[in-house]
């Protein structure tokens, strides 16, 4: 144990005096190892930095929440039979909510109607335009995981008698409020005054998704005042229990056919939708993310490999007779063989070091002029990175190493 301890510590050191004593040399033999695991780094941030930005635009939303819809939210090339369909009706949440007070082991828990338009929301001299106005009632509060940064969320009561309050987006606020506190204060949109109640916490923004930072939120009854619900692309969120979703679907599915009147013949005119829907759209921007990574990846590893191995093969050449030496005075294969692979090793990780260096650094970079996309540099994009690098000098290097390693030492000796 304390001799295999020794060979390799001593391979180590022989190692790095090596690689110290042709750093030029070195440094072009690790450049395509550097290249691999930049490529293969900043591949995994943006895979990891899409799933974050995505999770980050939906969380306030919930998962746990059905959205049923006169459209499907993924593409669809049968868009005329989806424009011929009835509308959806937001009164349809009451007979929902009805059916779970009834039902109450069901996998249905909530029901809420919501009807959005975009709008130009004006306070004083400023004014923001291309916001996202949301009519709702007061249990959207109990879906949403948003929290508030200042003030609260509409009552039920000032939901029923349609008062004008506001609940603002944290850039809305910011907009209009620069300098102070919103509550309190009016904004107007068209013809109407709403008074602000509460502001969202920031949230941020992702590929276009919603965020609540953009976004107003009224009492439905008092969104309907300027706005027609019919034509405002109205829904019903019914959140249930995750556990239950596929029970849940059918369930829901079975209440609207029959809110619908349709008949068993007939088809579904209402889609319902989940979040999985918009993950489902972004997997093939990762997927093509990941495949010009591992392309990239896999071709400079390839050439960086090779490179190592002939390298490796010049190293052995130039020191046959350092080998015969070493094994006249009692050198095993082993340690001849441990001392080569080892040296390809510690190239390919000081490579895989400098690479992550630099696809750490190119991140902070990147992070800094696009705020609004979320790198994740994590502790295993680096233990991954490492590990290719391992096993990239492993590949490259057993080749030479063991051709040194089967040297007879009299001819080693002899070599010229």
């Amino acid at each position: 144990m304390t001799r295999t301890v020794y060979e390799i510590s001593e391979s180590f050191s022989i190692a790095f005096a090596q690689i110290y004593a042709n750093k030029l040399r070195s440094l072009l033999t690790a450049l395509g190892v550097i290249i691999g695991i930049v490529a293969v780094t900043l591949m995994g941030t943006a895979i990891l930095g899409i799933d974050a930005g995505v999770e980050r635009s939906l969380a306030g939303f919930g998962d746990d929440v059905l959205y049923v819809n006169k459209w499907p939210w993924k593409d669809t090339r049968d868009w005329w039979n989806y424009f011929n369909r009835r509308d959806i009706d937001v009164g349809f949440a009451g007979p929902i909510n009805d059916w779970i007070a009834e039902h109450p082991d069901g996998p249905l828990k909530l029901a809420v109607p919501t009807a959005s338009e975009g709008a130009t929301v004006i306070r004083g001299e400023y004014k923001v335009s291309n916001i996202f106005l949301l009519g709702t009632s007061a249990d959207l509060a109990r879906l949403v995981r948003s929290d508030m940064k200042e003030g609260r969320f509409f009552t039920e009561l000032e939901g029923h008698s349609a008062r004008n309050v506001a609940v603002i987006g944290f850039d809305v606020a910011d907009a209009l409020f620069p300098n102070e506190s919103p509550l309190g204060k009016m904004i107007r949109i068209r013809n109407q005054r709403y008074s602000v109640v509460g502001v969202a916490a920031r949230q941020g923004s992702f590929l276009g998704l919603f965020s609540w930072d953009s976004m107003v939120i009224l009492p439905l009854d008092a969104f309907a005042r300027s706005f027609s619900i019919r034509w405002s692309d109205p829904d019903v969120r019914v959140q249930f229990d995750l556990l239950r979703m596929d029970e849940a679907k059918d369930e829901l599915r079975g209440i609207m056919r029959r809110l619908r009147k349709l008949g068993p013949e007939m088809k579904d005119d209402f889609e319902l939708n989940s979040q999985q829907v918009i993950r489902e759209q972004i997997d093939p921007i990762k997927g093509k993310i990941a495949m010009a990574g591992l392309f990239i990846t896999g071709l400079a590893l390839f050439v960086g490999a090779i490179g190592i191995m002939n390298i490796t093969y010049v190293s052995v050449k130039e020191r046959t007779k350092e080998i015969g030496t070493r094994k006249a005075l009692g050198a095993r294969r082993r340690t001849i063989l441990l001392q080569f692979l080892i040296e390809a090793v510690s190239i390919c990780v000081l490579g895989g070091v400098g690479g992550l260096a630099t696809a750490w650094g190119m991140s902070a970079i990147v992070g800094a002029l696009l705020p609004s996309f979320p790198l994740v540099f994590s502790l295993g994009l680096v233990l991954i990175g490492l590990g290719v690098s391992v096993l990239t000098g492993v590949f490259s290097g057993f080749a030479p190493a063991w051709q040194a390693s089967k040297l007879d030492p009299v001819v080693a000796l002899r070599y010229e």
